[in-house]
């Protein structure tokens, strides 16, 4: 009997150590909305998909030693992390550039801009032909809401932590290059950063995040 109960002891104490490492998972706030941010998401025409729960908006532990303030890019698992104070950070699913057309390195917030116009460069021109020039801002835009462009030095590198007309792909490796978040995410990351704020893309095969994105789409699960 006594074994029993303390086999009983055990797993209660197992539930309870298990439950206090569950993943929380919370949508962007509703606050950082601003009056035209509603009115350009409710005429979006784009599906507006659920977020496997995996990539959806989160805190997190955080057990990498960035200052607090600093964005964290784990391509290899499709999250973008906000590094916060004791040892937590608010972690964002991502789309991703293509192998070849990924970036890694540590750049820096060298401007921000609320529903940005969209300028293809030369290269994307070369590879989808029918391109326009410009495409205005706005919620159909492929910019979304919002555009982080990363700079290293004086030099803009092309590539932007940026909304999306496209949220069934986050989780994916599909993009241009720069990573995508869904509108109402980038909206949240958007109000917690400020130019000069310094950006991390960890390279091919250094994430480590504690979720296998690629486990979780091949088999519908997650392991942690």
């Amino acid at each position: 009997m006594a074994s029993m109960a303390s086999r009983l002891g055990l797993l209660a104490v197992g539930l309870l150590l298990s439950g206090c490492m569950q993943t929380t998972y919370q949508a962007a706030p509703e606050a950082t909305l601003k009056p035209n941010d509603k009115a350009q998401l409710a005429k979006a025409r784009y599906a507006k998909v659920s977020v496997p729960e995996q990539f959806r908006r989160a805190i997190v532990d955080y057990h990498r030693k960035e200052t607090p303030g600093t964005i964290v890019v784990d391509s290899d698992n499709h999250y973008l992390y906000l590094v916060q104070d004791g040892g937590k950070a608010i972690r964002y699913g991502v789309t991703v550039g293509e192998e070849a057309l990924a970036f890694s390195g540590i750049a820096r917030v060298g401007n921000m801009a609320e529903w940005p116009k969209w300028t293809p460069t030369a290269d994307i021109h070369k590879r989808i032909e029918g391109l326009p020039a410009s495409v205005p801002g706005g919620v159909d835009n492929p910019l979304g809401a919002r555009a982080l462009y990363l700079y290293q030095g004086n030099r803009d590198t092309l590539f932007r932590i940026h909304g999306t007309n496209q949220p069934e792909y986050i989780g994916a490796s599909i993009s241009s290059g720069c990573i995508r978040m869904t509108n109402e995410d980038v909206i949240d990351l958007y109000t917690r950063v400020k130019n000069g704020t310094i950006v991390v893309v960890l390279e091919p095969k250094h994430g480590d995040s504690p979720y296998n994105s690629k486990m979780a789409q091949g088999s519908g699960t997650a392991t942690q």
